[in-house]
């Protein structure tokens, strides 16, 4: 009976063992929870809306908005949107490459590079996404609507149109192309 009564306590322990906890390899932030209702026959029928910005801090950003009939199933339905529309984000040495913006709806966002030492000049939404994206030092500003879904998305296109500072084409690579002619 003593040997019955060990090997539960072993295997127990076997598990806890194997169910080590694991590193997260995106950071995950909830920027916003909405209350949405619908008027039905009986009367109102309430859901959530989550937004969610997902990134790995090394470049890659995506942001998801989803619904769901409780917090945390709107925040996990969104947070698989994330991570399906992930994005690689060019950055050179903690900062952007070039100045960029973008449009979404009446959200209109403007991101410049900055020196070292600067810091994220971000307000809300726009610092989130550019947190998570891995960038250090920069400039921005939110113009028009500050709708956080449309500024999310607008931050994210902004980020999509920087080019690598490797693929630019310079005045002194053209002199040396033309050297080599």
């Amino acid at each position: 009976m003593a040997a019955e009564t060990t090997r539960p306590q072993q295997s127990r322990g076997r598990r806890q063992q194997d169910q080590t906890p694991e590193e997260k390899q995106f950071d995950e932030r909830v920027i916003n929870i909405n209350r949405v209702a619908r008027v039905v026959k009986g009367g109102r029928r309430f859901r959530f809306q989550a937004l969610v910005v997902v990134g790995d801090k090394k470049g890659k950003v995506g942001v998801g908005v989803s619904k769901g009939a409780d917090v945390t199933a709107a925040v996990t339905k969104a947070t698989d949107v994330a991570k399906k529309n992930l994005v690689k984000v060019e950055l050179h040495k903690g900062t952007l490459p070039h100045d960029a913006e973008a449009k979404v709806g009446g959200a209109h966002i403007l991101i410049k590079p900055a020196s070292a030492g600067t810091g994220l000049i971000a307000g809300g939404v726009v610092r989130t996404v550019l947190e998570v994206a891995g960038v250090q030092n920069v400039l921005s500003k939110s113009l028009g609507s500050s709708n956080k879904i449309n500024t999310s998305y607008a931050t994210i296109k902004a980020l999509q149109q920087l080019t690598p500072r490797s693929s630019w084409i310079t005045t002194k690579l053209a002199e040396s192309a033309k050297g080599d002619k």
